[in-house]
């Protein structure tokens, strides 16, 4: 229960500092990919800011982990393709999965449209086995 409670007010913290920095619009970051012309180096902070929160949380958790090192620097065929699908998806509409799912408050439309076709590439994603399997 104390995990669950954690995890909705660190997901509701990251909803909000989303929101606060306007990485719901998906013109910001749009504006942010566009070095050639109306650049906007705000989402560089944001991004900054994380990485610095992140790394004091890995910091802390490398203490007690079972992650193994190897796991965390193999770079295989499914996280290259991840990636650029990934990169590919942000990059033409604006969005990807948090700022997404924290636009869906504002109830527009747009960012529905991207949670359910998320949903649905999980759910294909289900439908493949996995290497491991």
């Amino acid at each position: 229960m104390k995990s669950n409670v954690i995890a909705l007010l660190s997901g509701t913290l990251f909803g909000l500092g989303l929101a606060i920095s306007h990485m719901i619009n998906p013109a910001k970051v749009l504006a942010f990919l566009d070095v050639a012309g109306h650049w906007d180096p705000s989402l560089a902070l944001v991004m900054g800011s994380a990485l610095a929160v992140m790394a004091l949380a890995w910091h802390w958790k490398r203490r007690d982990s079972d992650i193994r090192r190897d796991d965390l620097n193999r770079i295989d065929a499914p996280l290259v393709i991840g990636a650029a699908l990934f990169g590919t998806g942000w990059g033409l509409v604006g969005y990807c999965p948090g700022p997404a799912i924290s636009a869906l408050a504002i109830l527009s439309l747009k960012p529905l449209i991207f949670v359910a076709a998320m949903i649905a590439g999980m759910a294909i994603f289900q439908v493949f086995p996995s290497r491991g399997e």
